[in-house]
């Protein structure tokens, strides 16, 4: 199979929520309200728990405590409700998946702690609509999980990693591609904004094509989430450019925060992602 037709399968067993799709259109129309978004999302109690339990998580680090939809909207815009119901689906889409052809813990674990880097190596490069980044450093490697549920005896092999060959390389040897490009095919059937597709689709040619902050953060997130799950055989010096890191305009300093930032908030993200659903 290729990229498509694994994303194919994988939307076949597993749609984006109506919700998902409704919040989309309101954002499109300009005469929508702030009801119009809360009486969407509040149809589903538990996805409204869910997302107020997100709200006042680490990922956004409001103060005060935030107890209602319309007071989340209001605070929080409507572009970071959206993205929340994408880090709720993730969690979702992540479990229906999940099988033992991998190693859980370690994909769990890197895919929160890429999100998490995303999201502070965003603030240092001065973008706004960090949340965007979040998303996409949690969704990028959501392609294994479909791989693993697809062809788990390719899963298997594509995580026996080496020295000196990056995983994504690993996966172009036995699939003649990426995870992430699964990952964005799929995204691109979810009817997911562009700008959250685009760094997942391109990260790894961030060092050969001129594009955008988006991509080349996604780019340091990725290597820094690999060398923590990996250090024995991806150390720092060996694995994250640091070139790119000044078209970024940030600094070994920034690269080392946002790494202890994601070490410090990742269990309480895998807490409220692994968390029973109702």
């Amino acid at each position: 199979m290729n990229a498509h037709q694994y994303a194919e399968q994988a939307n076949g067993s597993f749609a984006l929520p109506d919700a998902c799709f409704k919040v989309k259109a309101l954002m499109e129309d300009e005469s929508s309200t702030i009801e119009d978004f809360a009486n969407v999302i509040s149809v589903d109690p538990s996805m409204t728990s869910r997302l107020l339990k997100i709200a006042n998580s680490a990922v956004y680090s409001f103060s005060g405590e935030i107890s209602t939809i319309s007071r989340a909207i209001t605070i929080i815009g409507t572009q970071a409700i959206y993205n929340m119901m994408l880090v709720d689906v993730a969690a979702s889409a992540f479990k229906h998946f999940e099988n033992q052809a991998i190693d859980l813990k370690r994909f769990w674990r890197s895919s929160v702690y890429c999100a998490l880097v995303s999201k502070n190596l965003a603030v240092k490069a001065g973008i706004r609509d960090i949340e965007r980044l979040f998303v996409a450093g949690l969704l990028q490697n959501f392609g294994e999980l479909i791989v693993a549920k697809e062809n788990p005896d390719i899963a298997k092999k594509a995580e026996k990693y080496i020295e000196k060959a990056l995983p994504w390389a690993i996966q172009r040897h036995y699939l003649g591609f990426t995870y992430t490009d699964i990952t964005a095919e799929l995204l691109s059937m979810w009817q997911i904004p562009e700008k959250i597709i685009l760094p997942v689709r391109h990260f790894n040619q961030a060092k050969d094509i001129q594009i955008n902050k988006d991509v080349k953060v996604l780019y340091l997130a990725s290597r820094l989430a690999l060398v923590d799950s990996h250090p024995d055989l991806y150390p720092y010096d060996d694995t994250v450019d640091e070139q790119m890191c000044k078209a970024l305009g940030v600094t070994n300093d920034d690269l080392n925060q946002a790494a202890e930032y994601a070490s410090n908030e990742a269990e309480e993200i895998l807490n409220i992602m692994n968390a029973k659903f109702f």
